[in-house]
């Protein structure tokens, strides 16, 4: 008789597993997918228009014991009845069978702390190694992870933080000097502020127009654009887009459709590299220290499918919702609609 899948909740997914334990599973699942290895096919739908959307994302490389499917929403609807606005689940199967094997219902946090791990994974390649200074544009669950996971790899010193809302700002800037005493972070009153002197720059938030124009940029800044991960957002201006000397992507073939670049004419999208080509060694993130780069990611399914592993290699057995852990405290102290 077959077993059933396994079924880990929210809160032990949380407990087991963070940015730093999937960085370097997503590393190499980045450098598979730029060669060419597997497929990470996405679809994105509105059901609740500019309140609510899903992204679905699957994933399959050679060699690998398992493939997944993950339907990951954000619904503001479900923050006012008291969650959080976001949930979904990754579905494991078999390789060779086809078989469920696990569901993992993790409200989200795979999905963040993947986008988090590609973050470090681009500034240890693109940003100066002597920057010291971190913008930051939102202030939702990507700011705050993409900050820890900036500061593990710069020697960061000062983080400007801008968002729409002032009490959320207060929340990211308490919760960041929880983490990372060392740090000191203060709000500004817009994006322009967190961009001029900027070292590194974080975009992350659900905005449908620019934010980030390119007289902004000082030379020498490294931008990670996480934000804008489907057809209707937007981050960064065409100019500032054009201004850049290098921009990387986590992958030609859905940044084409997806984000700020896409918004671009044909001919000017010079994605110049995928991330995972840059991790390889086959192409260079930065080319000198007076370069502006970017580094535009919308999320690959490879990262859920590596993020998924790590959670069957650490938790075992079958679970119920009954059966898990209480979730570390920092785990809900910010979200934020970015990263799917």
């Amino acid at each position: 008789m077959t077993r059933g899948p396994a079924y880990f909740g929210p809160q032990e997914i949380r407990a087991a597993v963070g940015y730093p334990d999937v960085l370097e599973p997503v590393a190499a699942a980045l450098r598979d997918y730029s060669r060419g290895l597997g497929d990470s096919p996405a679809a994105v739908f509105a059901p609740a228009g500019r309140e609510g959307d899903v992204h679905v994302k699957s994933a399959w490389l050679p060699g690998r014991r398992i493939f997944t499917v993950k339907v990951a929403s954000w619904f503001l609807e479900r923050a006012r009845r008291g969650g959080t606005p976001g949930s979904g689940v990754i579905a494991v199967f078999d390789a060779e069978t086809g078989d469920l094997r696990a569901l993992l219902e993790d409200e989200h946090h795979l999905s963040d702390v993947r986008t988090a791990a590609a973050g470090a994974l681009a500034a240890r390649t693109m940003a100066r190694r002597d920057s010291h200074v971190l913008g930051v544009i939102g202030s939702g669950t990507q700011a705050y992870l993409q900050t820890l996971a900036i500061a593990d790899e710069l020697p960061l010193r000062d983080v400007r933080v801008w968002g729409r809302h002032a009490s959320r700002v207060e929340d990211l800037a308490r919760a960041l000097h929880a983490r990372r005493p060392g740090l000191r972070v203060v709000a500004v009153d817009g994006p322009r502020a967190a961009c001029e002197g900027a070292d590194v720059l974080v975009t992350a938030t659900s905005s449908t127009e620019p934010l980030v124009h390119a007289a902004w940029l000082t030379p020498g800044t490294h931008v990670n654009a996480v934000g804008a991960d489907d057809p209707t957002k937007a981050e960064l201006s065409p100019e500032a887009l054009t201004r850049a000397d290098r921009i990387v992507v986590d992958s030609r073939e859905l940044t084409a459709t997806h984000g700020d670049l896409s918004r671009l004419p044909t001919t000017d999208r010079r994605h110049h590299a995928e991330l995972g080509e840059v991790l390889a060694g086959t192409a260079p993130g930065r080319a000198g220290d007076d370069q502006i780069t970017i580094c535009k990611l919308v999320g690959l399914g490879v990262q859920d499918l590596a993020a998924a592993e790590v959670v069957l290699d650490r938790l075992s057995g079958p679970r119920t919702p009954e059966g898990t852990t209480p979730a570390p405290a920092h785990a809900r102290e910010v979200h934020h609609r970015p990263g799917a």
